[in-house]
This record gives structure tokens, C-alpha cells and sequence, in this order.
């Protein structure tokens, strides 16, 4: 009874080391094939997809504001409406253009009577100086036995009175000239009048953006928000506002920084991973890379490359604006020994490993090469099959020692 408690004493401590020992992470090394590749996070795209641009219309209907724009991944069928804008300046115009055309409708009906009465009152003029004339030739005609001073003034009040009824005629042909003149401008006028109601009404229906055909619908980037288009935004003529994607042909669009592109070439293999489906991981490989690099973002200066990967998987979760990782497998190396990072420590000019030996572990310098986002790999010091810890082991006694001290 005596050796009990020391006994339990032991049993305790025992529990505490194999506690203390379980406690740190280890890994197994085994040799497999070694990946060098980039991560980076993108969005699905259609490679092919049908836009729906914003009208073209004049100047004169200011600027288009969407007052109505659908939700962004709504099912479309062919003639639905998916955007409409503000028409409250083109109605305007219509109103405007009517009043205006009533207008001009009306005075040419005004001048048209007008015309009617002038040209009646110089007929009429026309008659009496005719009448005049005819008298004039017959009292000519009829004086051949007047004096020759009297026969002469006869003559010459006949003269007077041809040249009067040329000029009452030709007044008359004048007048009728000036006439069709005016009603030509005045009807160029309500065709003009004509045309611009004609336009707002067009204009008008070209506010209403409809689907030519059925399809999932993708609203795009507002450039000046970098938010998707929605109710209150202003376009300009003829952005494109929505795609409807053919999702049969999908592309993850990413942007690779300076550092990596030179790594990027077409045809490398990539796995895409959705974020909203995290355990599905889809193949692709990459389509285009740029040869221009271009701003991340419009309020940063870092340069990146974009990058097109085609998606060969298919499936009903991959959707156009779905946010993606992508993995690009830039090389492989096959059959070699690789551990996590986390695993290699730096001491001095040396790379070390902690290696499990019996229930304890040992500093183990290792020679190392390739290394990825996850792994590195290991050329010499350490062995297929040797057990390392992903922590450091005796990170809790320096602590103990530094408290005692």
C-alpha cells in the first residue's frame, strides 16, 4: 500500500506525456506525384451568349434611366419584357410633336383659304382689266374717222390697257408660284412634324427591352458602380445590359498576377471549384491568356493578366456570375517525397523537420526543391515512411523554461 501513490503517480504522468505527445499533428510521408500550381479566384462566364443592349435614341429624349430592370438569374421566355426606361422624356416629346403637328396641320388649312381668296380677288381683277381692254380695242377699232390726235389717244389708251391685263395676268401666274412655294414649305413642315412624332413613338417602344428568346438572364457591370445594372442606374446608347448565356459552353475568367503569368500557358489542366458548391470540383483548362496586363480594379494599381479557362465539365449548378476557385496545374512531379509546409522549419541557414523517433521527435535537417501553395518538396534527409510533426514538439517546454526563468 506504501508503493500506491507512487504508482498512481506514475500512471498520471505517463497519461500527461502520451497526452502532451497525441496532441502535436504529424504526417506521414509517402511518395506521390508533386503538383506546381496557382490558385486564384474568378467568375463562370458563356464563352457564346446573346446581348440585350440599351436603345439607340436621339439627344433630343436626354439620357436612359432604367426604371425596371428583372432580377439578375431569372428564366426569360421569348418576348418577355427584361428592362424598361424612364419614358417620361419621350412622352413629353410626343406631346409636344402632336401639339406641334395640330399646328401646322391648321395654318395650312388657314394659308390654304387664304390663297383661295387672294387668288380669287386678282381673277377678279383680271376680269375687270379685260373688260377695260376689250372696250379699249373696240373704240380703236371704230375710229377711223376720228381726228388724228383723238385716234391717237384712243391707241394709246388700248396700249395701256394691254399692258394691264398682261400685268393683272401675270400677277395671277406670280401669285400662284408663291402660293405652291408656301404650301411646299408649310407641308415640309408637318412631314418634319410627322417624322419626329413618328420617332418618339418608336423611341418610345424601344424603351421596352424584350427577350428575343428563352434563356437564363445575366445582368452585366454597371462600369461606373462595378455593380450590376439595377432601377435608377443611367446607360448610354447601346451597352449591353443582359446576356442570355448558352450554357452548353462555360469559361471561369480570372486574373493572374505579374509574379505567376509567366507560369500560365493555354492548355494547362485547371480544377474549378465553385464556392457555393464547395465539395464539387469541375476540369477545365485554360482557353486565352491576355498579352496586355491591365489594372486589378479601377481604384488600384497592380497589374494582372485575364485569363479564359474552359470549362469541360458539364452541369446544371455551373450558372454565368457564379464565383469559382480555380487551381491551375502549371507542372507535376511524379513519385517523389513531399510534406506540408508547415512541416519545414527554418534554424539558421538550414531547413530542419521534426522526425518522430520512438514516442519523441528529433531535429532532422532536410534538403528541400519544388514547393506550392501546400506542400514542399523534400530531396534528402528524410525517408518514404518517416512520421513529422506539423508543429513544433518542444514548443511547449521553451515556454516552461522561459517561465521558470
Amino acid at each position: 500500500m506504501k508503493n500506491l501513490p507512487i504508482f498512481l503517480a506514475l500512471i498520471i504522468l505517463i497519461s500527461c506525456s502520451r497526452s502532451e505527445e497525441s496532441s502535436i499533428p504529424t504526417y506521414t510521408l509517402k511518395k506521390g506525384t508533386f503538383y506546381i500550381d496557382v490558385y486564384e479566384e474568378g467568375e463562370i462566364q458563356a464563352i457564346n451568349s446573346l446581348n440585350i443592349s440599351s436603345p439607340n435614341i436621339s439627344w433630343r429624349y436626354g439620357s436612359l434611366k432604367i426604371s425596371q430592370i428583372l432580377k439578375d438569374g431569372s428564366e426569360v421566355n421569348a418576348g418577355d419584357t427584361v428592362v424598361v426606361f424612364d419614358p417620361s422624356e419621350v412622352q413629353k416629346a410626343i406631346t409636344d410633336a402632336e401639339a406641334r403637328l395640330e399646328m401646322q396641320e391648321a395654318e395650312l388649312e388657314k394659308m390654304v383659304a387664304q390663297h383661295k381668296s387672294d387668288l380669287e380677288g386678282l381673277k377678279a381683277d383680271y376680269e375687270v382689266t379685260k373688260i377695260s381692254q376689250e372696250i379699249s380695242r373696240i373704240t380703236f377699232e371704230s375710229a377711223d374717222y376720228e381726228a388724228d390726235i383723238k385716234r391717237r389717244e384712243i391707241e394709246l389708251n388700248l396700249e395701256r390697257a394691254n399692258i394691264a391685263l398682261e400685268r393683272s395676268k401675270e400677277q395671277i401666274e406670280n401669285r400662284i408660284k408663291i402660293q405652291n412655294e408656301e404650301k411646299k414649305q408649310k407641308r415640309l413642315s408637318i412631314q418634319r412634324a410627322n417624322s419626329r412624332l413618328t420617332e418618339a413613338h418608336e423611341t418610345l417602344d424601344k424603351l421596352f427591352l424584350v427577350s428575343p428568346s428563352p434563356g437564363i438572364a445575366i445582368i452585366n457591370r454597371n462600369w461606373s458602380t462595378d455593380n450590376k445594372f439595377q432601377a435608377g442606374d443611367q446607360c448610354w446608347s447601346g451597352f449591353p445590359l443582359v446576356q442570355l448565356p448558352d450554357l452548353s459552353n462555360l469559361k471561369a475568367t480570372i486574373k493572374i498576377n505579374e509574379v505567376d503569368i509567366s507560369k500560365v500557358t493555354t492548355g494547362l489542366p485547371v480544377e474549378i471549384k465553385p464556392d457555393a458548391f464547395s465539395d464539387s470540383v469541375y476540369k477545365g483548362e485554360v482557353m486565352t491568356v491576355a498579352n496586355l496586363a491591365v489594372n486589378k480594379d479601377n481604384n488600384s494599381q497592380i497589374k494582372v493578366f485575364p485569363v479564359d479557362i474552359r470549362v469541360n465539365t458539364k452541369s446544371k449548378n455551373l450558372l454565368p456570375g457564379l464565383t469559382v476557385s480555380c487551381r491551375l496545374i502549371v507542372d507535376e512531379i511524379k513519385d517523389v517525397l513531399f510534406v506540408p509546409i508547415e512541416a519545414v522549419h527554418r534554424e539558421g541557414a538550414e531547413n530542419i523537420v521534426y522526425l518522430q523517433s520512438g514516442k519523441s521527435f528529433k531535429k532532422q535537417v532536410v534538403e528541400t526543391g519544388q514547393i506550392n501553395t501546400d506542400f514542399i518538396v523534400i530531396t534528402a534527409g528524410i525517408k518514404d515512411g518517416d512520421v513529422v510533426a506539423l508543429a513544433d514538439p518542444f514548443i511547449n517546454e521553451e515556454n516552461e523554461k522561459e517561465k521558470s526563468e
